[in-house]
């Protein structure tokens, strides 16, 4: 079991094996995570990286190729690659930007919409039900831990996507 510093200082002291237990529950929750996604991508072509930029696209419309890069951390080939397949195929058109127009701003068609909700609607119901068999208080503790394991440009981007910024 974990223990706290003595002193009160609050610290959490972990074994080893504690913690390689919960490197191996992050390894196959993120298993669970994905197969239900993938399983809807399988017949269609498309795998991990559409389905990351399907996401994020559906959460930040208008969004540019530039922030998409940012926030997925691929390369510029990598994004092109995944994006040719999504115009083709028409779930995702570039609109000119309001502001700037040699910008291009991406937004989901309503096929990549509904293909956006098929995924997430998916991954909602298995964390839905993951959530409420924890209870309240391991969804916060839950949340606390994820956000403390990112680097600080990348929490600081998920913060900006809470709280509706990006």
């Amino acid at each position: 079991m974990a223990e706290t510093a003595p002193g009160g200082e609050g610290l959490l002291f972990l074994t080893d094996e504690q913690l390689r237990k919960g490197i191996e529950a992050m390894f196959f929750a993120y298993r669970g995570f994905t197969a239900d996604p993938d399983r809807i991508l399988e017949g269609m072509d498309y795998g991990r990286a559409h389905h990351r930029a399907i996401h994020f696209i559906h959460r930040a419309p208008g969004t540019t190729v530039g922030n998409l890069l940012t926030i997925l951390g691929v390369t510029k080939q990598s994004l092109n690659r995944v994006l040719r397949t999504l115009f083709e195929d028409g779930l995702v058109e570039a609109r000119v930007g309001r502001k700037d127009k040699r910008e291009r701003n991406l937004h989901l068609t309503e096929k990549g919409a509904a293909l956006e909700r098929a995924l997430s609607d998916a991954q909602r119901a298995r964390m839905r039900a993951a959530y409420r068999q924890a209870g309240p208080q391991a969804v916060q503790g839950f949340r606390t831990v994820l956000e403390a394991m990112m680097d600080p440009d990348l929490r600081r981007q998920f913060q900006g996507l809470k709280e509706g910024r990006e």
